[in-house]
């Protein structure tokens, strides 16, 4: 017989085919548990790290899970549980600010069908069995695997079913023949209008005290941008200029934040930031002066800059973040799924879990969705 523990001052038990999961509260309790396994960019202890030290207003709920028998941890899953309209919702540790969630996965994980299916269950079991008494779990924007291995996950979900989707550019070993095959966005001639300003140049922040200089600069051009959008610019409030400034501290040295540059004697004109594991890089934010250094397509040209520096120091993989605005297709991305899942934990989570479904199930039918939109007054998106 096999069991499943959730961590508990009373030792509550209850079972689960063979799987164990155990919560944690803190997250610097659960940073040590794998911390080789396999992740994604937004799994890594800086990205994490920094996320729970700024987003204050939630409580951290961290799953370990394992095997019963053996105790070996098999995933952790970084998530939150916080209060909405009267809901306990369960959820990744995101807030719209990664580009993915997943669990991170041990090393040496072997998993089938069956036992992804029994990792879903067992962590709805586990939630359930909590003496805080959830209502819904709510996962999103989950890849379908994780550094090669099988998103776990997954299986709770509809392949797919998210809103949003990655954008990903694979360039070869030869960065002259990616270039070649996006040629009729004209970067070179891009890059020639802008050298003729006095002191023009690239860069890529090697010091905290510069990049946070240059964070400071993307804040005050996309607040612009924004407003003269009329949309709702949030990124620079303090609690997310305090993360990202963290995660810029913390992963600067080592190359996993990248803040990059286009800089003359006039201006800061255009900046990205983004993170890099491995040999992939998601550009997370971009930012330029405005209309008036148009000319150079400094957006554009900013972005193929980093993409040209990183791909020298082995990077294979760009993925250009969700949204799938026309220039990536430009830049040769191609459209990578992402999975949600909403489970209700208890009958008040029920309608919640309804409504999700029903949202995914529309979008398999772009029309269909496009009319309940209109009929709902949201207009299409």
């Amino acid at each position: 017989m096999t069991f499943l523990s959730v961590e508990q001052p009373d030792g509550l038990v209850s079972s689960a085919s063979g799987i164990a999961v155990d919560f944690l509260r803190d997250w610097r309790q659960a940073a040590a548990r794998l911390s080789a396994g396999h992740r994604t960019a937004f799994q890594h202890g800086y990205w994490l790290g920094a996320w729970y030290e700024a987003f204050r207003g939630v409580a951290p709920l961290i799953a370990v899970i394992s095997d019963a028998a053996t105790g070996k941890d098999i995933a952790v899953v970084p998530m939150i549980s916080h209060v909405r309209r009267g809901i306990r919702i369960v959820e990744f540790a995101d807030f719209g600010v990664s580009d993915n969630n997943a669990p991170i996965l041990a090393r040496d994980v072997a998993l089938d069908a069956a036992a992804m299916d029994a990792i879903g269950k067992a962590l709805v079991e586990a939630l359930r069995a909590l003496p805080d008494r959830f209502d819904l779990l709510r996962l999103k924007k989950m890849p379908a695997q994780v550094a090669g291995k099988p998103n776990p996950l997954v299986s709770l979900g509809r392949p797919g079913s998210c809103s949003v989707n990655g954008n990903l550019v694979l360039v070869g070993d030869d960065y002259a023949d990616y270039r070649a095959s996006i040629k009729r966005m004209q970067m070179p001639r891009c890059w020639r209008v802008f050298s003729r300003h006095a002191g023009a140049r690239f860069e890529i922040a090697t010091h905290v005290a510069r990049a946070h200089e240059l964070l400071d600069v993307m804040d005050v051009q996309q607040q612009a941008r924004m407003r003269k959008l009329g949309s709702r610019f949030v990124l620079n409030d303090d609690t997310h200029a305090r993360f990202y400034r963290e995660v810029a501290r913390q992963g600067i040295a080592e190359g996993y934040a990248v803040i990059s540059a286009l800089v003359c004697d006039e201006a800061v004109v255009a900046t990205t930031l983004g993170v890099r594991y491995g040999a992939t890089y998601f550009l997370l934010r971009i930012s330029h002066a405005g209309d008036s250094w148009s000319s150079c397509s400094p957006g554009l040209l900013v972005t193929e800059r980093t993409m040209a520096t990183l791909h020298a120091q082995g990077v294979r993989r760009f993925d250009l973040s969700v949204g799938n605005q026309d220039y990536k297709r430009r830049l040769g991305a191609e459209q990578v799924p992402l999975t949600d899942a909403t489970v209700a934990l208890s009958w008040r989570g029920l309608p919640f879990a309804w409504r999700d479904h029903a949202a995914q199930g529309l979008r398999r039918h772009p029309r269909l969705a496009a009319f309940a939109a209109r009929a709902m007054g949201k207009g299409a998106r």
